[in-house]
């Protein structure tokens, strides 16, 4: 039930054609306050239109409408301002959540279509930091979205494990590097090689030159190179595997860049016969109209990111035959991303208009990014595991009895620090606070989790079973607002899924905590003489707060 869509349908009626329902859509705004009503139309801009004042317009067109969800229909300083009908409004919400559950806010767009996210993509030998929780989390969670309005979803680990940056750690490694040490502390050590490497090179360039070297080597194949590299890589793959443990997120694909190796030639050898690749300063370039030159190899025959994506976005097409493409990355690779389809387009892949770079705004620090080269990085496996003593500690303190208090408190430190990320519009940088992340109070993940507890231990301690003939008689004013959140959840999914971004649910979920929580304030839910009805809401609640939870990757607690 879309009421949205039923005033807009009823306006486009009356307006006869001067503004398409697209128009009118995206004109339709939530009036200000509730006493104005459910849902408004501003008559602003067809005062030009008309040749007559937005008063007298949203009067005249107050009087053609005629739609049985809405109750009164007022012209108010040039709006056209609806209120719904209450009684009918509710009834229909609550039955639809009852029959459809979790399915509730699905959608059929994505029916017999592939999806492929490409998603964390953290770089090997280098610790999971905060500045890949970004990636991560939207892009699981886009994921659930997607499948949520029935799309098949590959996810894409695209590792990072290639490079120069291999070359400069196996020069580090075989200068200071300390094998028992490695073994004990795999991804430290690395790191603190890396970390050395950056400063001795400043100090002596000739080291970036031999960095070069080495990647040169691995690229040939050389045995001790390669031995090295696939040490690196198994023993930071181990570590990663910890990190995705703790969050609840898997994978369909870890092809890292250096499985696109052997898949190159073939981009270089297209690239040639459609007469795309020129020589520019020694190098080989596509050229493009609205961009810089996208460098395909370097000067000394090397590599880059754009010939291995192009080789990655070839191969999963013609693997995974997508409709779409999304590639959830920084948005400093903003630019690089207008290349790769750009030069896509002029290979004459009709499929690139599927594809669509997901940008991001930063976590920083102090107002800084976060850089591994400096050693600057908060180690995101030692936030996870501060949130969830954090969570343990307020447990034992409230609910000190509770059963199974250690894997709740997992659920709720993971789910803080996703929750966190997510409510933020994901272009806004993000400056890093241990303690903001791991509130428990206000507009956080926990806040919701608990709501979602609360609305369980009403429905356990009034033995409520659900009614199946759905005879619901909700009189109570004050769960009007309540109904209003639950009709909004189905249009956040889907202005999470055109947007990319799923802060649209988590702003759904946080206002429907509070509506929910100012209820269980006001109202005797479990007073006798209209307990069941109240518990079919609360029900409702529960059911909405569980899945707005799942599709931002966060798990629902029963009890806290």
């Amino acid at each position: 039930m879309n009421y949205k869509q039923e005033f807009a349908n009823a306006l486009e009626q009356i307006l006869d054609g001067v503004l398409s329902l697209e128009e009118i859509l995206s004109m339709i705004e939530k009036p200000k306050f509730n006493h104005m009503g459910d849902s408004a139309f501003p008559c602003f801009q067809l005062a030009k239109i008309y040749r007559q004042s937005p008063k007298t317009i949203s009067e005249e067109i107050t009087q053609k409408v005629n739609v049985p969800l809405f109750e009164k229909v007022e012209a108010t300083g040039g709006y056209v301002n609806v209120f719904l009908n209450k009684k009918y409004v509710t009834k229909q919400t609550l039955e639809l959540i009852f029959s459809e559950k979790e399915r509730y806010g699905s959608f059929h767009v994505g029916c017999g279509k592939t999806i492929t996210i490409d998603y964390s993509s953290p770089n090997i030998a280098k610790p999971f930091s905060m500045g890949h929780l970004r990636s991560t989390v939207i892009g699981n969670s886009l994921s659930l979205i997607a499948e949520k309005h029935g799309y098949h979803v590959i996810r894409i680990n695209h590792l990072g494990d290639w490079g120069t940056q291999f070359g400069k750690l196996i020069v580090a490694y075989k200068k200071w590097g300390d094998e028992e040490k490695v073994k004990r502390s795999p991804i430290k050590e690395l790191l603190a090689l890396y970390v050395k490497f950056h400063e001795e090179a400043e100090k002596d360039p000739i080291l970036n030159d031999l960095g070069r070297e080495a990647f040169k080597l691995l690229e040939n194949g050389d045995k001790e190179a390669m031995d090295l590299w696939e040490w690196f890589r198994d023993e930071s793959l181990k570590e990663f595997m910890k990190i995705y443990d703790l969050l609840g997120i898997t994978f369909d694909s870890y092809h890292g860049e250096a499985f696109y190796n052997d898949k190159m030639e073939q981009v270089v050898d297209l690239l040639t016969e459609k007469g795309l690749l020129v020589e520019s300063d020694g190098a080989n370039v596509v050229q493009l109209e609205n961009f810089p030159p996208c460098l395909i190899k370097k000067r000394d025959g090397t590599t880059l990111y754009a010939t291995r994506d192009l080789a990655a976005a070839i191969y999963r097409q013609d693997n995974y035959h997508f409709d779409k493409s999304i590639y959830v990355v920084g948005n400093e690779q903003t630019l690089h991303f207008k290349q790769l389809f750009a030069v896509l387009e002029k290979l004459g892949f009709s499929w690139q208009k599927g594809m669509t770079h997901v940008p991001f705004g930063m976590i920083l620090r102090d107002g800084k990014k976060m850089s591994t080269r400096k050693g600057k990085v908060v180690l995101l496996e030692n936030v996870i595991k501060e949130a969830i003593q954090l969570a343990l500690a307020n447990i034992e303190e409230k609910n000190p009895n509770l059963i199974d208090k250690e894997e709740i408190a997992k659920q709720v430190g993971v789910g803080a620090i996703i929750f966190h990320d997510l409510k933020n519009g994901r272009m806004n940088d993000i400056e890093f606070s241990l303690e903001d992340m791991l509130r428990f109070e206000g507009e956080t993940g926990p806040y919701v989790q608990y709501t979602h507890a609360r609305a369980a231990a009403l429905l356990r301690k009034g033995n409520y079973v659900r009614e199946t003939d759905y005879k619901i008689e909700l009189h109570d004013e004050e769960a009007w607002q309540i109904i209003k959140e639950l009709l909004s959840f189905p249009e956040a999914i889907e202005r999470a899924m055109l947007g990319l971004d799923p802060s649209q649910i988590a702003k759904c979920l946080l206002d429907l905590s509070k509506a929910f929580n100012k209820y269980y304030a006001s109202v005797k839910i479990l007073e006798e003489s209209h307990k069941q009805d109240r518990l079919s809401l609360v029900f409702a609640v529960k059911t909405v707060l569980k899945e707005g939870l799942r599709l931002l990757g966060i798990q629902a607690p029963e009890q806290m």
